[in-house]
């Protein structure tokens, strides 16, 4: 339901580059947080009276020949839909570098910290060739230069120490680590899984 719907004849506000500003946490009819949609799909879902404004921003009025409107910001669906759950997420990079809050787990660097040529990449705790695996518990955010001089040793044989065991993080925390959110958006996200989750989110 959420990808099917288009506005016509209403304007946005818009960004330099022509895009809308952001986009509009939207909620099950359980408060539970299920993405960011578009601002235009959140309106056709609210004229369509499919979902309910609870959070809006009065500095970007919409506007059309016979509507207008504040853009919505978090929106609660008017019916529940049931969304399948994935217990088990396939470790990839986006939500390994997420998890790590995009920071070298062994020198600490931030990835806005990396020098020229330098990036962020995955390392294996216990090297493949050792015997490790591609878990989530054996996967760490290394940067490049790091990752190079390590090798295929183990941390402690290197001089090496990690800033945190790996984990695997919960589903909540792989759907919205990789997603921007705003502060009143982040306040229902927290709402609805505890602030624990929240501050896990928040870099």
């Amino acid at each position: 339901m959420l990808d099917t719907l288009r506005p016509g004849g209403l304007f946005f506000a818009t960004n330099s580059n022509g895009g809308s500003l952001m986009g509009c946490l939207a909620l099950n009819a359980s408060y539970e947080p299920l993405t960011i949609i578009p601002v235009r799909r959140a309106v056709r879902l609210i004229i369509d009276r499919k979902a309910d404004a609870l959070e809006v921003d009065a500095a970007r009025p919409i506007r059309s020949a016979r509507v207008r409107m504040d853009t919505p910001v978090v929106i609660r669906l008017v019916r529940f839909i049931q969304i399948p759950r994935r217990f088990r997420r396939q470790v990839t990079n986006t939500f390994l570098f997420a998890r790590d809050a995009y920071r070298c787990q062994y020198c600490g660097r931030h990835r806005r910290e990396l020098g020229y040529r330098e990036s962020l990449t995955r390392d294996h705790v216990t090297p493949l060739s050792r015997g490790g695996d591609n878990g989530w518990r054996n996967v760490v955010t290394a940067c490049s230069k790091c990752n190079l001089k390590k090798a295929d040793r183990l941390p402690n044989e290197c001089g090496f120490a990690l800033l945190a065991d790996p984990r695997e993080p919960n589903h909540v925390e792989l759907i919205w680590a990789v997603r921007r959110v705003t502060p009143v958006q982040a306040k229902y996200v927290g709402m609805f899984y505890g602030e624990d989750v929240l501050r896990a989110l928040t870099p």
